[in-house]
C-alpha cells in the first residue's frame, strides 16, 4: 500500500512541471486577451480623434460652454457633498441605531442604480408633478431642465462615493486619541477638527475626487432630469451625445477632454493612496 502511494506521488511530481507550464501559458494568454480588450478602445478613441479631418472652429463655443458648465456644476456639487456628506458619514460611523442598514442601502443605491432609473427617481421627486416638485410648482419654482437639476443629478449619483470613503475612514480610526482629547476637556467640535479630520484628510480627498469624476461623467440621470439644452444644461457627456450625429470632430474632441480629466482624477487618487501606503497609519494631530 505504501509502495503504491509512493509511486503515485512520484508520478504527480513528475507531471508538475508540465502542468505548471500549461497553467503559465494559459494565464498569460487569458490575461493578454483581457488587457488588450481593455486597452484597445482607448487607443482607438485617440487614433480616431487625431485622424478625423476638418476643424471645429464653428463649434468651439459649444465645447467651451460645456466645459465651463461641467466644471462649474461639479464644483458646486463637490461643495454640497462636503458640507452635507461629511456629517452623514461621521454619524453613520459613530452611531448604531435601528434601520441603519436600510439607510445605508438607500445612501449607496445610486452607485449601482442604472442612471436612467436615477433620473426617473429625481423626476418623481422634483418634477412638476413630483413629491417635492408639485408644492414648489405652486410657488412658481421649477427645478427640471435647469442648472439646479444638473447639480441635483450629479449630487444624487456621486455623493455615495464620498460618503462611503469617509465612513470607512472614520470607522477605522483608533479612539484612543479622541478619548485623550476628551479627558483634556476638548469639545466634540474641537476633537473633530483637530483629531479626526487631520487623520482622515487623504481618505476624504480620495472619496471627493472619485465623486467629482462620477459627477463629471454623469449622463443618464442628467439628460432625463435636466435635458440637453446647449448653454443651459449641456454638460460634456451630453455634448458628446448631442454632436454624435452632427459633428464627429466635436464628439471626439469632447471625449478626449473627458478622458484627460478622468486620467487626472485617477492619477490623483493613486497618488493619495500611495502616500497612505508609504506613511502608514501614523496619525497627524493638530495642536
Amino acid at each position: 500500500m505504501a509502495v503504491r502511494q509512493w509511486k503515485g506521488s512520484v508520478a504527480s511530481t513528475s507531471s508538475a512541471p508540465w502542468q505548471n507550464r500549461v497553467f503559465s501559458v494559459l494565464a498569460v494568454v487569458l490575461a493578454g486577451i483581457m488587457a488588450v480588450f481593455l486597452i484597445i478602445p482607448f487607443i482607438a478613441l485617440i487614433w480616431r480623434a487625431v485622424t478625423l479631418e476638418g476643424h471645429i472652429a464653428a463649434s468651439e463655443l459649444s465645447i467651451a460652454s460645456a466645459v465651463a458648465l461641467s466644471l462649474g456644476t461639479t464644483a458646486v456639487t463637490i461643495v454640497f457633498i462636503v458640507i452635507l456628506g461629511t456629517p452623514l458619514a461621521y454619524f453613520l460611523a459613530r452611531h448604531q441605531f435601528p434601520l441603519k442598514r436600510l439607510l445605508t442601502l438607500f445612501i449607496e443605491m445610486p452607485i449601482v442604480m442604472p442612471p436612467v432609473v436615477a433620473g426617473l427617481a429625481l423626476l418623481s421627486a422634483f418634477g412638476r408633478r413630483g413629491l417635492i416638485g408639485a408644492p414648489l410648482a405652486n410657488l412658481n419654482i421649477s427645478v427640471t431642465f435647469t442648472l439646479t437639476a444638473v447639480i441635483l443629478a450629479q449630487l444624487f449619483v456621486s455623493s455615495p462615493f464620498y460618503i462611503r470613503s469617509a465612513q470607512s475612514r472614520f470607522e477605522s480610526l483608533p479612539r484612543e486619541y479622541e478619548d485623550a482629547a476628551a479627558v483634556d476637556g476638548a469639545s466634540r467640535w474641537v476633537i473633530f477638527w483637530r483629531v479626526i479630520l487631520p487623520q482622515s484628510t487623504r481618505a476624504l480627498l480620495t472619496g471627493l475626487i472619485l465623486s467629482w469624476a462620477r459627477a463629471l461623467g454623469e449622463f443618464g440621470a442628467t439628460i432625463l432630469f435636466a435635458g440637453n439644452l446647449q448653454g443651459r444644461t449641456q454638460t460634456l457627456p451630453l455634448l458628446v451625445y448631442g454632436a454624435l450625429e452632427q459633428d464627429l470632430r466635436v464628439t471626439f474632441v469632447t471625449a478626449l477632454i473627458l478622458l484627460a480629466l478622468a486620467v487626472l482624477a485617477f492619477s490623483l487618487t493613486r497618488w493619495l493612496t500611495g502616500l497612505d501606503d508609504y506613511e502608514g497609519d501614523t496619525p497627524t494631530i493638530l495642536g
